[in-house]
């Protein structure tokens, strides 16, 4: 398995449409996705584009949230996690399992924010640093877990 680019930074925050706005305000970041939720993951998201990657922009729906846990420790917000893309998400989890690392969840990878098979690696395997593996969206062309 070989990581692909860098898709996205996943950055927690209390408030997914004030965030964007500071995005676009300090840094220029004016092209942004609708608000979406997504009350199977327990998440508000908003995707603001850079020149050479997207910050996703996430708010808890909800105190069962993960976010929300993420936010109880870090009330402004902060980086949640980085996503690579992938060739092909169930090789890059078998891979991560094979060589010793711990996915989250059930193993099985699930369809996240970008309509995409996902799967993330727990932080201690990675220095501390959640670490999102997304199926490439250009490769993608069936369900999750095919």
């Amino acid at each position: 398995m070989k990581l692909g680019r860098l898709n996205h930074v996943g950055v927690a925050t209390p408030d997914v449409d004030a965030a964007a706005a500071v995005y676009a305000e300090l840094y220029g970041a004016t092209e942004r996705t609708e608000t979406k939720d997504f009350p199977h993951l327990g998440v508000r998201v908003v995707f603001v584009t850079l020149p050479n990657m997207q910050i996703e922009l996430i708010e808890p729906l909800g105190e069962a949230s993960p976010i929300h846990k993420y936010l109880e420790k870090n009330p402004k917000g902060g980086q949640h996690h980085m996503c690579f893309e992938v060739e092909d998400i169930v090789k890059a989890r078998d891979a991560m399992i094979e060589r010793g690392a711990t996915v989250l969840g059930t193993g099985e990878p699930y369809i996240g924010a970008h309509g995409v098979p996902v799967i993330f690696v727990h932080p201690k395997d990675t220095g501390g640093v959640l670490v999102e593996l997304m199926q490439d969206p250009a490769l993608y062309q069936g369900e999750a877990g095919q």
